[in-house]
């Protein structure tokens, strides 16, 4: 009886034909690659199948993970050393990850919010299970070291993770759809500010005084980068470079990426 194949099997195969690939021509080259992506792939619908039940469709993650499995093919080098399992996992969790950062959330909350949110997801099963329940609140709270508060506003937020669209029906009895209560532009764009200034308001407050100063100059007072200047004692050019640095912040805390390595904001004094 033939006995199936290990995974060290598997693993030596997959080095003998992505180093035969890198010998070979590109047309040879591709079709040894596209074996190798036929090898491995159910290891990366097993990847995929972790982050079901998050709200994207199942069939998208798949095709997600797969191609995070095409380009651990296409970059990973035999002669590293490394087991090219060892390298695809990540490739294929990272391109999850940023599919999810890009795709999934139909309002992007705050960090502290989406952790808090990842937080109870994981706590939940075990909680309901040992109370036999739903857990309230402070129940949840309690199991994630949070406060209520902060597990209200994650359970709003993963309430919120995916798009409904305008043609829903207001109600089961009226022919209303949520497009229709947006008619009005005016309150529709005081809407947008207040929304805004809600996911705003935790960055600003990370920021430094002097940072969160030049912001309201710029958009409380609405002064030009060389009137800020003027106030603070610094040239235009590194204004404009300040300003650059605090929008950047400001993006990498909505959506939740990390700063790169040694990446801070330039301080107002050490520009020049």
């Amino acid at each position: 009886m033939t006995s199936l194949p290990t995974s060290d099997d598997l693993e030596d195969r997959t080095l003998q034909l992505l180093r035969t690939a890198q010998a070979t021509d590109p047309a040879d080259a591709a079709e040894l690659r596209d074996r190798v992506v036929l090898m491995h792939r159910p290891m990366a619908l097993r990847v995929a199948h972790r982050f079901e039940g998050r709200g994207v469709e199942a069939d998208d993650l798949r095709q997600v993970a797969l191609l995070g499995l095409v380009l651990a093919v296409n970059r990973f080098r035999p002669e590293t050393g490394y087991a090219f399992a060892a390298y695809a996992i990540p490739t294929i969790s990272g391109e999850l990850k940023r599919y999810f950062r890009d795709h999934g959330w139909a309002v992007r909350p705050p960090r502290a919010v989406q952790e808090t949110r990842l937080s109870l997801r994981a706590a939940r099963p075990g909680l309901e299970q040992r109370l036999g329940r739903a857990p309230d609140a402070g129940e949840s709270a309690a199991a994630v070291g949070r406060s209520a508060v902060a597990v209200r506003a994650a359970e709003d937020a993963d309430r919120h993770y995916r798009w409904v669209s305008l043609d829903a029906p207001v109600s089961d009895d009226t022919s209303g759809t949520l497009g229709d209560t947006l008619t009005d532009s005016a309150a529709v764009e005081a809407f947008n500010r207040v929304e805004l200034r809600i996911f705003l308001q935790p960055a600003v407050a990370r920021l430094e005084t002097h940072e969160r100063e030049i912001l309201r100059l710029r958009f409380g007072e609405n002064l030009t980068q060389r009137e800020i200047g003027q106030q603070i004692g610094a040239s235009q050019m590194q204004v404009s470079r300040l300003l650059a640095a605090i929008f950047e912040q400001l993006r990498r805390e909505l959506t939740a990426e990390p700063a790169p390595a040694g990446c801070r904001l330039i301080r107002a004094d050490e520009s020049g």
